[in-house]
């Protein structure tokens, strides 16, 4: 499977513009890759108090990525700000080139920024099957927390992280990311937003895609727009795991 991550800024507030620049990235890959990420909240920035900009599953957000699927025959995942009976998410999304999605929404809201006093958080992970890989997409603050990316019995062999994560603690990202790859073994890809926010925020990427072993298979410029794909196989991983079944002594427990 051919997987793209796409650093880049991401205008504040200003959807259209987003949306415009979007549009023109995947048009560049189309018949490249398989999987395009985006970073969280692609088509507004981290804007956790502006409801305005939040849409329903039927609105232009939804419609978009749909048709950009379907035109260039590609899967995007990525978050934006979703609206469901009056109440409001962090989303995270994945379309098939089918123009199919599915959907579940962040589990862990970051309290410190007030995400929690505007959105609600999620009860389930999303988890799908396509081109042979079975893939867990969570949303930034998510990555801090082990419990919610465990790896039950192998459910996933590629763990994506979409986010929003500032300059000043990104040292902390890059330890985590690693430590997920590790613990679960499976692929583990992170794909961060560049630039400064509306708030003054700044953030300088360190997107990455590891394997299984915490090996960087892609590095990322400092706070530089980059593009960049690799072609992820199954077999190494499979391979591995069937050597060193470390998941086959893993706890268990129930989340509730």
């Amino acid at each position: 499977m051919r997987i793209t991550l796409i650093q880049d800024h991401i205008v504040w507030a200003d959807k259209a513009a987003n949306l415009q620049k979007t549009g023109v990235q995947l048009a560049s890959l189309a018949g490249e890759t398989d999987l395009v990420v985006l970073p969280e909240m692609f088509s507004t920035g981290f804007c956790t108090d502006e409801s305005h900009l939040a849409e329903t599953m039927n609105g232009e957000t939804v419609q978009t990525l749909r048709a950009w699927a379907i035109k260039y025959k590609l899967a995007i995942t990525g978050s934006f700000i979703a609206s469901e009976n009056n109440t409001v998410y962090n989303r995270a999304f994945f379309v098939f080139p089918s123009g199919e999605i599915q959907t579940a929404d962040k589990r862990h809201l970051f309290s410190m920024g007030g995400e929690h006093n505007h959105f609600s958080a999620g009860d389930k992970r999303l988890i799908v099957n396509y081109i042979g890989f079975n893939i867990c997409v969570l949303v930034c603050y998510d990555i801090r927390f082990p419990v919610w990316a465990r790896n039950v019995n192998n459910e996933y062999d590629l763990l994506i992280y979409v986010a929003n994560f500032p300059e000043k603690r990104i040292a902390d990202w890059d330890i985590l990311l690693k430590a997920r790859a590790v613990e679960n073994q499976s692929y583990v890809c992170a794909v961060n937003r560049i630039g400064k926010d509306g708030l003054g925020i700044e953030y300088n990427g360190h997107s990455s895609l590891l394997d299984f072993k915490a090996n960087a298979l892609l590095t990322f410029p400092e706070n530089k727009t980059s593009i960049q794909t690799f072609e992820l196989q199954s077999e190494p991983l499979q391979n591995y795991r069937d050597k060193f079944a470390v998941w086959k002594d893993a706890d268990g427990f129930n989340l509730k």
